[in-house]
């Protein structure tokens, strides 16, 4: 049996500008699906190589595969869809699945918006697509579809869904092959080499509420050091990969593993050979603060901060779980250990005024990160922040959910004018940085690090790609009020569907909730008993020696 993976062609002028970003979901897939017999995998990467639909077709053609799947955050949706539509154009009888986040979550948008998706995987791939593949190997598909769980599907007009399949639990079985990769595409344009973006553990246990990660990944997992450090000396050694950013949410939460994760690179002399970065939170580089120079050593270079916002009402709003007073500090001590940081800011709710943004420059420029990048906050249509602001938003074009347009509009300001607003930090930022830090402060590879990345930052700026400004037609601020976004005002929402997904960091807010309450409970009773209790002849209740003073509570 023939598969065919393809990843969808969509770009925003966001992450991409720093390079070409290897897919790494068909590595995990496929190493999977390998390991269960299956040999005869082909993967299309549509968006690296910025192919139409019509070549997309061709290929298509040319290979006849039996099963095409694609995946899709939300912004990408609609590419994912547009992949399948071809699929069903030119090879009506092959059965075509559509996984990852967004599906998982608006499965019955998707399939009534894209009837000619056959099946969507909800959730973790590697099991559930195993089992979906064996059943159309063996002709069991789709009579046997009700018996997999984990999938969504229409049984004529009717949406179904089956259960929620269980997590992986054994990570050790995940083993990628990297191979099904053409690896002289994939290059991080800062350091002008080869990068890849394997994991360390899966999910996360906090509940920062504009994340979907937690909801998607529901169990916080987090894989064998070993087996990380296998995949990424196999990456060095046989595909060229000399930086890596490990794609977890946070990979220091778990401070053991993440240390030993250190300790294997060093023991095998990878840091020498390859570099890499992590996003973290400010909280752990506090709890970490004397082994970040150990961290140094074993080939991090680059950590992408969460500081989110410069209002610490943000920051509560967001469920951070940080004081803006840490920041700093943060960001002080990653820069006395060598390691270069970005300060991450979330603009564009609705409480975003001109003055907010500059408040977001002021402490970026007095913070002192090496980078620093604003984002547009962007509504995951499930995530709980969007169940509280959903009245507020007017846009459904997923497609422009991409960190990049401003989805919301702020009650003081116009959607052209926040971003122009935060265009106008980009350029005084980076501006000051490239005359007066980057050419002149440190050396070595400090220096080249930082001139690379402000290269792809001019770079794209220069080909109107960052940002998608040219689409949008942003020239600076004399084009803020024609600004045109483009928005899809067709496109309507659904609810997404969540009654049979649980998360972890779910099941622990409501222990924590019922604790919580338990205590209260406890102590209202206890009030209640010391006030109605009476000695048995109706006596005033005294101390020993018939006092009516107490002991003071310690």
């Amino acid at each position: 049996m023939r598969i065919l993976f393809v990843h969808p062609n969509y770009r925003s002028g966001g992450a991409e500008i720093a390079g070409t970003w290897p897919p790494a979901w068909v590595a995990y897939l496929t190493g999977h699906l390998r390991q269960a017999g299956f040999s005869d995998i082909h993967f299309i990467d549509a968006m690296t190589d910025n192919l139409t639909d019509a070549d997309l077709a061709r290929r298509m053609e040319d290979l006849k595969p039996d099963v095409i799947g694609v995946t899709a955050i939300t912004p990408s949706i609609y590419r994912a869809e547009d992949v399948l539509k071809v699929a069903s154009e030119v090879l009506p009888e092959a059965v075509r699945v559509l996984g990852g986040v967004h599906a998982t979550f608006m499965f019955k948008q998707v399939l009534s918006e894209a009837p000619w998706v056959d099946v969507v995987v909800r959730g973790e791939g590697e099991e559930i697509c195993t089992d979906l593949m064996r059943a159309v190997q063996e002709g069991r598909w789709p009579a046997d579809r009700l018996k997999i769980n984990g999938l969504a599907f229409r049984d004529g007009t009717e949406i179904i869904a089956t259960p929620a399949a269980s997590t992986v639990k054994d990570l050790s079985s995940i083993k990628p092959d990297w191979s099904v990769l053409d690896w002289e595409k994939y290059i991080y344009i800062p350091l002008g080499t080869r990068v890849a973006i394997p994991n360390l553990a899966r999910g996360c246990p906090f509940t920062c509420s504009f994340c979907s990660q937690w909801k998607f990944w529901r169990d916080y997992r987090v894989r064998d050091p070993r087996d990380v450090v296998d995949e990424i000396e196999n990456l060095v050694e046989n595909h060229g990969v000399g930086f890596f950013i490990l794609a977890d949410e946070e990979p220091t939460i778990n401070k053991k593993k993440f240390v030993a994760f250190c300790e294997e690179l060093i023991d095998r002399d990878l840091p020498r050979r390859v570099k890499w970065g992590i996003n973290t939170r400010v909280t752990d580089i506090y709890r970490d603060r004397d082994l970040l120079k150990f961290y140094r050593k074993a080939g991090l270079v680059h950590v992408s901060l969460g500081t989110e916002a410069a209002a610490q009402m943000k920051l509560d709003q967001f469920n951070k779980e940080t004081k803006v007073e840490e920041n700093k500090t943060a960001i002080r001590l990653l820069r006395e250990a060598d390691i270069l940081v970005e300060a991450q800011f979330i603009v564009g709710l609705d409480n975003e005024t001109p003055e907010t943004l500059e408040e977001t420059f002021r402490m970026a420029w007095n913070w002192q990160p090496d980078l620093a990048n604003w984002s547009m906050y962007t509504p995951w249509p499930f995530t709980p922040l969007f169940q509280e602001l959903k009245d507020q938003v007017q846009i459904y074009d997923f497609s422009k959910y991409n960190f990049v347009t401003p989805i919301m509009k702020p009650a003081a300001m116009e959607r052209g004018e926040l971003l122009d607003g935060v265009m106008n930090n980009y350029r005084r930022f980076y501006s000051r940085k490239a005359l007066f830090h980057y050419p002149w402060r440190g050396t070595g590879f400090r220096r080249r690090y930082l001139l690379g990345c402000l290269y792809a930052f001019l770079k794209a700026g220069f080909q109107r790609t960052f940002y998608d400004l040219g689409k949008a037609g942003y020239w600076g601020p004399q084009t803020k009020k024609t600004v045109d976004f483009h928005f899809d005002d067709t496109r309507q929402l659904a609810e997404a569907q969540l009654d049979d997904w649980e998360a972890s960091a779910d099941r622990a807010a409501r222990a924590a909730e019922r604790r919580e309450a338990v205590r209260a409970q406890m102590k209202d009773r206890s009030i209640n008993r010391k006030e109605a209790f009476q000695m048995p002849n109706g006596a005033k209740v005294r101390a020993c020696g018939g006092s009516d003073a107490q002991i003071e509570d310690a």
